[in-house]
């Protein structure tokens, strides 16, 4: 009969063999190499999130399973990195069975909530509340192949985009693209860029949390090939007009921070500069771009599928999980409400921008 235990630990704490059994059990999972799921993301977030830990299911000192979370007042639990990760979960080894509300127990959580919960996660599916579309871009059989897809399915847009790149060279300068640029000026153009954004359209900054901008700051100075971040920035006329910061493995690049100089909105920089993104990530050995859960016109236009991610929450009976319940099922529900009617979705998102005016003025 085996011998199993858990070990709740800090990132930080996780031995080197730990890290790379984690990253087998990815491995062996067939799972995309999506970045956020791998322990130097859970590490990043250590740094910057005190309440971060990991749960270490081992069978005879062998770990078998790994759980990051972060552990909040009375026992609530959430997702790793909730808010900026796209991709949740548990890490196990195959065979290996979890009772969700068991596990959490373990953990001295009362809850967990997760947004973005990857697909084949059985322990937590059965509390998903909503299933959520997340776009992905194929690139395993090149960027070529790929625009072939892209123009039989939208003829259009894609000569709309090379036609505004070729406009911003024309009115602006020459256009320059890097892929992995390690300026840093580039990075806090972003930042700023991204920020006023969140401001206009209403929106909650997210570089206005400091750990957020601790996190990206880490993440961009990381040169681990399994998760590190990666800032590209196109420029016009000698000046960077778009970028975008990213967290990518050796095989997939998730959208993560897009942001563009309004100035040079009509241009379309963002389009353009998602173009060469694809392109010179099918070069550099990218199969696959995640870009997120979450409606946008131009993601339905660069698509080649759809991932499906969770949202929802466990709930273990008690206090805490009444005090999550109470906090927060009715924001998702009615959050839910909206999502599912779009001409409200679209009034909301035009009161929105219009509280984001009268906030700037």
């Amino acid at each position: 009969m085996s011998d199993k235990r858990m070990d709740v630990v800090g990132p930080g704490e996780l031995g080197a063999d730990d890290r790379k059994m984690w990253r087998e059990l990815r491995t062996a999972s067939r799972a995309p190499a999506n970045p956020f799921m791998d322990p130097a993301f859970s590490v990043a977030v250590g740094l910057v999130r005190p309440r971060a830990r990991v749960a270490v299911l081992r069978e005879d000192g062998i770990p078998v399973g790994f759980f990051p979370h972060e552990r909040g007042f009375a026992g609530r639990g959430r997702a790793i990195g909730l808010g900026v990760s796209d991709s949740q979960g548990v890490v196990l080894r195959e065979g290996v069975r979890l009772d969700a509300r068991a596990l959490l127990r373990a953990c001295a959580l009362s809850s967990w909530e997760f947004d973005s919960l990857e697909a084949g996660q059985h322990p937590f599916l059965p509390h998903a509340s909503e299933a959520l579309a997340s776009p992905v871009v194929d690139l395993g059989d090149g960027f070529e192949r790929y625009t072939e897809s892209l123009r039989h399915r939208s003829p259009g847009f894609l000569k709309q985009t090379l036609a505004k790149e070729r406009k911003l060279a024309r009115q602006v300068g020459e256009v320059r693209f890097v892929y992995d640029d390690p300026d840093p000026g580039a990075l806090r153009a972003l930042m700023r860029w991204k920020s006023a954004q969140y401001r206009r359209t209403g929106r909650r900054d997210r570089f206005a949390q400091e750990w957020i901008t601790r996190l990206v700051d880490l993440l961009a100075r990381s040169d681990d090939p399994e998760c590190r971040g990666t800032t590209s920035v196109l420029y016009a006329g000698g000046r960077p007009v778009a970028a975008h910061f990213g967290l990518r493995s050796p095989t997939v690049l998730s959208w993560w921070f897009p942001a563009y100089d309004r100035a040079y909105g009509k241009y379309s920089p963002g389009l353009v500069l998602l173009s060469r993104i694809l392109e010179a990530a099918a070069a550099d050995g990218i199969e696959l771009v995640d870009l997120g859960s979450g409606p946008a016109r131009y993601k339905e236009s660069f698509k080649t599928r759809d991932l499906t991610v969770h949202a929802g929450a466990v709930v273990r009976p008690g206090p805490g999980g009444a005090l999550h319940r109470l906090g927060r099922e009715p924001v998702r529900a009615a959050r839910r409400f909206v999502r599912d009617r779009p001409r409200l979705a679209r009034t909301a998102a035009r009161a929105l921008e219009e509280l984001g005016r009268l906030r700037d003025r």
